[in-house]
């Protein structure tokens, strides 16, 4: 079978992550003269790009130290209510920035007294141009419908903009990125777990996916791939909310996918999740979270040698590839997913 679209943009990955680095690290100081007279974070998307904001949630709680929220467009576009935004960064984030409520949304959040940063691809959009300022992604164009390489160039600009907010993170990790994305699409696709799990999943009607913290927006946009591209349930949850009751889904027939990185916080937890699934006698597949969490699983990708505030730019690619593989081996077209359009409308 000739090679995806899709595959090929995932290739074309560390280029990407090359020219949005080169291009955005230079406008830090552009972001925290803006952050200045803000207090608190609102992330404005939808799709992959509202997986990315959680991302950028994470980061800026955890390292920045501001209040983060994930903006519900709706309160703007349909119930039209005003909120009193003083002293709120509004991050719209899309990869075309010309999905119409997302720009709406980010022009309502300025009219409420936000400060306005924009993340896309789109250059000239209308997302760029309404935005006081614009953290362009450099990934070119995107012709398979699932998001790869606009979808990791966004996380590299909230990382960029996670800098900018004052993060007590090593700007020099970010420089390691784009080398070490490229080494771990060929360590993947050379890796023998990948045909076991692409054939375990195959033969089930869906999974959940976990993970948590800084991880846990890797885990939805797993997911998210999985029901695009392959057709398959797929359910995103953080492990604290899957141990709440939806472990009962886990079963023979609904494997768990768990992603985490190498280091950090969540990972002991999400050793203890694997071991908890395979106890109930359901597989755990394992994406990242280094020898231990391997170990605990029934078959494992490896995932990036990063730290874990900047792990998720290269925690998907695993996901991304296992995504592609999965949807050729079930005879689907992984570039067109039906019923799915690169930009998406909503109301």
């Amino acid at each position: 079978m000739s090679t995806s679209r899709m595959r090929a943009e995932i290739g074309e990955q560390p280029g990407a992550l090359r020219r949005t680095l080169e291009g955005l690290l230079p406008r830090v100081g552009d972001i925290a003269d803006l952050a200045r007279e803000t207090r608190q974070v609102l992330f404005i998307a939808r799709g992959s790009s509202d997986n990315a904001a959680v991302y950028g949630r994470y980061l800026v709680e955890s390292h920045a130290g501001r209040l983060a929220t994930l903006a519900a467009p709706s309160i703007a576009t349909t119930y039209r209510r005003k909120v009193d935004l003083d002293g709120v960064l509004a991050v719209a984030i899309s990869q075309s920035g010309k999905t119409e409520e997302i720009v709406q949304t980010m022009e309502w959040a300025a009219s409420c007294g936000a400060r306005t940063v924009a993340v896309t691809n789109g250059h000239g959009s209308p997302l760029a141009e309404a935005a006081e300022v614009a953290l362009l992604t450099e990934a070119g164009d995107e012709l398979a419908v699932p998001a790869t390489k606009t979808y990791t160039t966004q996380l590299a600009a909230l990382a960029v903009l996670g800098l900018g907010l004052g993060a007590d993170v090593d700007r020099a990790d970010l420089d390691r990125v784009p080398d070490e994305v490229e080494r771990l699409i060929a360590a993947t696709e050379a890796s023998p777990a990948l045909p076991e799990i692409v054939g375990e999943l195959a033969r089930v009607p869906g999974a959940v996916v976990s993970g948590r913290g800084i991880a846990f927006g890797t885990a939805l946009e797993l997911a998210l791939k999985i029901k695009e591209a392959c057709y398959l349930h797929a359910m995103g949850l953080s492990y604290a909310d899957l141990l709440h009751g939806p472990i009962a889904v886990v079963d023979a027939q609904t494997p768990a996918l768990l992603v985490a990185a190498d280091d950090g916080p969540t990972l002991p937890g999400t050793i203890a999740l694997a071991e908890r699934v395979r106890s109930a006698g359901a597989k755990a597949f394992t994406v990242g979270g280094g020898a231990g969490l391997a170990g605990a699983g029934n078959a494992a990708l490896a995932g990036p040698d990063l730290p874990e505030w900047v792990a998720p730019l290269g925690l998907i690619v695993p996901g991304q590839i296992l995504v592609e593989n999965l949807a050729r081996a079930l005879g689907l077209d992984p570039d067109v997913p039906r019923g799915l359009n690169k930009v998406t409308q909503t109301d």
